[in-house]
């Protein structure tokens, strides 16, 4: 007897199978700016598809390890990688996944939409980088927060060029030092001290509990300078060099020796992203240089982090949604049942159908924040400075809860095959949790959300935009231009309640339904703002979009019959 062994087909290329990519980059940039970032993309899509799909097989596999001693007992806290996560490092520096919003040459071609292009990269790179996505985002928050005005030059002249190299033997990343095991995101708890020395550096003593990328150059931790008093506005964000090359302190130590006062306890064990060197950190006076003038509150300052590093988790969790639905449809062409492809069967389809509206405003979500990252950093515009601080928060827990549950869905897809480690399958479910975690959970950000309407007036720049939608889809569907006025109105009230008493316990437990019935309507307005560009995928996505997560309606029939439009 014949063992049955069942082939998997690769999916389509990254870039030129994804027609809601292209067709938004063409919006976005113009003909001529989409054309010039062409060649980049298509690069990038043969490297995810050769060599980095391999790069990321060979990362998960082997695990970083940590090396507490060498071989005659002196302290080395070395943390050793795979070669699969070393190929990764040096194409995310290649391809300039971190440094392209900040080339002179990408700003000089495509102006504010470089940070367009960079999510475009992201959504290439991200989903089979063995979330070395994760500390491409940190990169890019650290030099967010390096480029701003009150930061030291000197300081930023040293550190800043490393970090946007696109030469992978200079280029380095950042890791992220600011939650403590007492607080997590109650960043008022921190207990790291800084104390400043002669030099006009500073030493931060503490304890840091999760620090991922813990095998990067450098981080930015979070200290309470001395004598600042309690709270987390008054936290300032520092620059601790991790290894001896960069620290003064460290006299004839090895370059690749643990900066002195840097202590590496364990490497966590974590649900997903094994891949990725997640530490539990210990300062004992650290050498570290402030980024800001300490003495003023400095939390605003690194939210300015926090932002890039949200806004990236969203591009994630809406990459490897599109991915995922990727592999599941390269799956069902090939595999049979009750004899015929399930790719044909009607219920397989409807399935597939809706996980296709689900990653299309995933991704319209988190590209319109990219969009407005680059045009507050390119042009200072005030409407994307309003707009991006609700935003962030919405597009990070809208696309990461859409994460979790579409992964659970493409485990599903494969049957006993999307069980089985090896396959690797089981991983798009294992690393998508982390997605409404990191940077806030669900509820933190629904709360940040309540923050900004209440003190920023977040709410209004959100609402111009529904209003816009709603007559932008008047010609498409009058059906969905209703459910966005309709929606609209709602939105309207329940910001108005939540202005008049932002404290009155029921509209704090409400936070998280309001911030995602936010995050739906936005989603449906960015799709029918790509609709009525003329982009008949955007139209049927925000169709569906609008009956699935806005009036709550079974879409079925409607993914079964489009599943070739949607995809």
């Amino acid at each position: 007897m014949t063992r049955f062994v069942q082939p998997m087909p690769a999916p389509d290329d990254p870039y030129t199978g994804d027609r809601l990519l292209r067709s938004w980059l063409e919006r976005q940039l113009g003909a001529a700016g989409h054309a010039a970032a062409k060649g980049r993309l298509a690069d990038l899509a043969a490297d995810v598809a050769g060599p980095l799909r391999a790069a990321h097989a060979d990362a998960e596999a082997h695990p970083p390890t940590l090396v507490r001693y060498d071989p005659w007992g002196a302290r080395v806290d070395r943390v050793d990688t795979s070669a699969g996560w070393q190929a990764q490092r040096a194409a995310a520096a290649r391809h300039a996944v971190v440094a392209l919003p900040y080339l002179e040459s990408a700003r000089a071609t495509w102006g504010a939409a470089a940070r367009v292009v960079q999510h475009a990269l992201l959504h290439l790179y991200g989903p089979e980088s063995a979330t070395f996505s994760c500390p491409v985002a940190m990169a890019d928050g650290a030099a967010a927060l390096l480029s701003l005005p009150g930061v030291d030059p000197d300081v930023r002249d040293a550190w800043l060029p490393r970090l946007v190299s696109t030469d992978p033997d200079t280029a380095i990343t950042s890791g992220q030092w600011m939650t403590e095991s007492q607080g997590g995101s109650d960043l008022g708890r921190s207990s790291t001290v800084g104390r400043p020395a002669a030099d006009g550096s500073w030493r931060l003593t503490g304890e840091k509990w999760f620090c991922s990328a813990a095998d990067s150059a450098m981080a930015v931790a979070l200290a309470r300078p001395e004598g600042a008093g309690r709270g987390s506005r008054v936290l300032a964000p520092f620059l601790v060099p991790r290894y001896a090359a960069d620290s003064p302190l460290a006299g004839g130590a090895a370059p690749h020796a643990p900066a002195p006062g840097v202590r590496l306890h364990r490497l966590k064990d974590k649900l997903g992203t094994r891949a990725l060197p997640t530490a539990e950190i210990g300062l004992r006076d650290a050498y570290a240089l402030p980024l800001g003038d300490p003495a003023v509150p400095g939390l605003a300052r690194a939210m300015t982090l926090v932002v890039v590093t949200r806004v990236h988790n969203a591009a994630a969790a809406a990459g490897g949604m599109r991915r995922g639905l990727a592999y599941a449809r390269a799956y069902a062409t090939a595999r049979h049942v009750a004899g015929g492809a399930l790719a044909d069967d009607p219920l397989h389809r409807a399935t597939l159908g809706a996980l296709a509206v689900d990653a299309a405003g995933a991704f319209a979500l988190a590209g319109h924040a990219f969009a407005l990252l680059g045009r507050i950093e390119v042009g200072a515009d005030p409407g994307a400075v309003a707009e991006l601080r609700v935003v962030a928060p919405l597009a990070k827990l809208a696309t990461g809860r859409l994460a979790v549950a579409c992964a659970s869905e493409y485990v599903e897809s494969f049957g006993g095959a999307g069980y089985v480690e090896d396959t690797g399958v089981p991983r798009l479910l294992r690393d998508a949790q982390v997605l409404p975690i990191w940077e806030g959970t669900t509820n933190v950000l629904a709360l940040d959300v309540l923050r900004a309407v209440t003190r920023e007036d977040a709410g209004a720049p959100l609402l111009r935009r529904l209003g816009a939608a709603a007559d932008l889809a008047r010609p498409l569907s009058p059906t969905l231009a209703d459910t966005l006025a309709a929606v609209t109105g709602e939105l309207r009230a329940a910001l108005a309640e939540v202005t008049a008493e932002p404290g009155a316990a029921a509209l704090v437990a409400g936070a998280r339904g309001l911030a995602l019935r936010m995050a739906h309507a936005l989603t449906a307005a960015l799709l029918v703002e790509h609709a009525a560009w003329g982009d008949e995928q955007a139209e049927l996505a925000a169709r569906l979009w609008a009956r699935r997560w806005l009036r709550h309606e079974e879409i079925a029939v409607e993914a079964h019959h489009h599943l070739d439009v949607l995809c």
